[in-house]
């Protein structure tokens, strides 16, 4: 399996070469961002921080995903999306896990349970892994996972981790920026992001973060993983756009960590960047990572893609999107709280 393009290293390595570092900015919090990151939690008055009930599911079978014949992306939780492509299944940052933690009796719990579970799934093609923060690398999902995908890809520095649970070597490669790798009819490339990485006190930096480009032979998907918005999407965009649909990272956002979480109204230029047609906002509606009310990311995403006419998709969890010709999402978001009865927001 040939690794395709180059990647020059001081494009992701520190001066010192010895922490992967971002291409635009030096994100490295001071002890006054901390304090202000405290405060800001200590002063927390959210009245919605969870939903008051789990959220409901459009549940799915194994069955289900062999009898679809078209290209299909279903959303599953967080940053956990499930795509079939040529006839081949792709998943993204797989958690299944009830918490998005180290441990499992403490840290931010799910809204809901997965739309199918890891045993019906059928057999995986490809997990795209972006970076190893626990809320798109899960330990347990991998291991549970390992004998049912065919192979793994992560960015530089992560296989090690994967191996260290029990996946085999061989089927895990990692890339740097840049790089493409051909699966079957499928190309997967990994493309820059603006984030960091580390799953402890002193790993921080020490693996590479990025997003990705899925493309078949008629389908064209943008993954985000994390970022922060930067003059990368332009260029991801001008290389390997237009896309028929956009994963864009929408929640967990505040203004006193932007550098590395886009804010909406960014998240919403970052599809135009990327000459997206239709935009899925993700990395919401699962965990509580952030100060904002848990339905806030897709009502502010919405709204602003409203105001500049952006085709939006924002399916229930499991819910079908075909990639050719989307139909209309509504609102769920709203449903969940009895606040209308049907509320499209495609057009």
């Amino acid at each position: 399996m040939a690794i395709l393009g180059t990647s020059c290293a001081s494009s992701y390595f520190d001066k010192k070469q010895t922490s992967f570092a971002n291409a635009e900015i030096d994100y490295a919090p001071g002890f006054g961002n901390i304090v202000e990151i405290i405060k800001a939690y200590m002063a927390d008055k959210r009245t919605a921080a969870v939903p008051k009930h789990d959220i409901a599911v459009q549940k799915l079978t194994g069955q289900s995903l062999m009898n679809e014949s078209d290209d299909v992306v279903y959303r599953l939780g967080h940053s956990t999306i499930l795509m079939k492509i040529d006839g081949q299944y792709v998943l993204t940052d797989p958690v299944f896990s009830d918490r998005a933690s180290p441990v499992q009796w403490a840290g931010p719990k799910r809204f809901h349970q997965p739309p199918i579970s890891m045993a019906d799934l059928p057999q995986i093609t490809a997990v795209l892994i972006s970076h190893d923060h626990y809320d798109h690398l899960d330990k347990a999902s991998i291991i549970a996972l390992k004998d049912k995908v065919d192979h793994f890809y992560t960015p530089s520095s992560v296989k090690k981790l994967l191996v260290d649970w029990g996946v085999s070597p061989d089927k895990v490669t990692e890339l740097n920026w840049w790089q493409s790798v051909q699966h079957g009819s499928l190309e997967f490339v990994a493309t820059p992001t603006q984030h960091f990485s580390g799953r402890g006190v002193f790993d921080r930096n020490k693996t590479l973060w990025a997003s990705w480009v899925v493309l078949g032979k008629q389908s064209r998907v943008y993954f985000s993983g994390d970022s922060g918005y930067f003059s990368g999407f332009k260029e991801i965009g001008e290389k390997y756009g237009p896309f028929d649909i956009t994963l864009v990272e929408t929640g967990a956002y505040n203004e006193l960590w932007k550098d590395i979480h886009m804010m909406p109204e960014e998240s919403l230029q970052a599809h135009k960047d990327l000459k997206g047609k239709y935009m899925m906002p993700i990395h919401n509606g699962t965990f509580d990572l952030a100060l904002h009310e848990w339905f806030e990311p897709l009502e502010q995403i919405t709204e602003l893609a409203a105001r500049d006419n952006v085709q939006l998709l924002t399916p229930q969890f499991g819910e079908k999107i075909t990639v050719s010709t989307p139909e209309n999402t509504i609102a769920w978001w709203l449903l969940q709280q009895g606040e209308l009865d049907v509320a499209l927001v495609t057009d």
